[in-house]
């Protein structure tokens, strides 16, 4: 069955697989899979974008996000929504006109209502092409190699490593993200006397289950400790010829900068 494997890694914002997905259905009758989307108000690939942590230490997170096409399709309210042997989920738009509810039943807000044909449209994995042997239009334009589509055991390594977006309720998507930045604690060292950062400090994070990580920081003072897990957390930080300083019980839900760290000369 086919899978979509998004490597995160790769993505960097420039909307290409959000055009693509426009240019291959807006003014485009794909029946009996698809009718024309509307121009504007519909997304069925969108590109989100999140910003992680506070200024000046943030990082800026881009996910591609489109219908999840699950095993166990909560939008399957009625016969107008199949799941298809290739795994991919379309919408019989003729036996779903006036079916609001499959629009209301997807747990990830991927299916969209068409006012003017009063229907509900979603991504289908452009399955006109698929039928083709080619490739989803975002898939094939996506010029970094972040999109990839095809074959679950042609893509096992990826998934064994892979997260997903999983409801409470669970769908069973076959959407797989790869390499989603998790969260971080980020910071600076610097003397106030001398008014200068401190390079090659050593940082110390102590983490929720007692280990620790150690790095140090770099030529602009700063210091990163990424992909960590929600917790509580301790920082400390040491340099030759300043006084140690810490900071105890940070609760990490979020990426956070912790600020500046003022190390007073020994």
């Amino acid at each position: 069955m086919k899978v979509f494997v998004i490597d995160q890694k790769y993505c960097n914002g420039c909307y290409g697989c959000q055009i693509a997905c426009k240019d291959e259905h807006c003014g485009n009758d794909w029946m009996p899979y698809q009718k024309p989307q509307p121009d504007t108000g519909h997304f069925w690939m969108k590109l989100q974008e999140t910003t992680h942590g506070q200024v000046p230490k943030v990082k800026l997170e881009y996910r591609p996000y489109l219908c999840q096409h699950c095993d166990d399709p909560k939008c399957a309210v009625c016969d107008a929504v199949a799941k298809r042997p290739d795994g991919l989920v379309t919408i019989d738009p003729e036996k779903a006109v006036g079916r609001r509810d499959i629009m209301e039943a997807c747990p990830y807000g991927a299916v969209y209502w068409n006012d003017e044909l009063d229907i509900p449209q979603k991504c289908d994995g452009c399955a006109h092409l698929v039928d083709a042997g080619e490739l989803p239009h975002c898939v094939e334009l996506c010029a970094t190699g972040a999109l990839k589509f095809g074959e679950e055991e042609d893509f096992a390594e990826e998934i064994a490593r892979a997260t997903q977006i999983v409801p409470e309720d669970g769908c069973r998507p076959r959407v797989y993200y790869l390499n989603a930045p998790g969260l971080f604690i980020g910071g600076e060292a610097w003397n106030s006397e001398d008014n200068e950062v401190i390079v090659g400090a050593k940082v110390t994070l102590t983490l929720p289950d007692g280990s620790v990580r150690e790095t140090e920081t770099d030529d602009f003072g700063d210091f990163w400790f990424r992909n960590l897990e929600p917790g509580t957390y301790a920082v400390s930080l040491e340099a030759p010829g300043y006084a140690p300083a810490s900071r105890e019980a940070i609760q990490l839900d979020k990426s956070l900068n912790i600020g500046d760290f003022d190390l007073a000369k020994a």
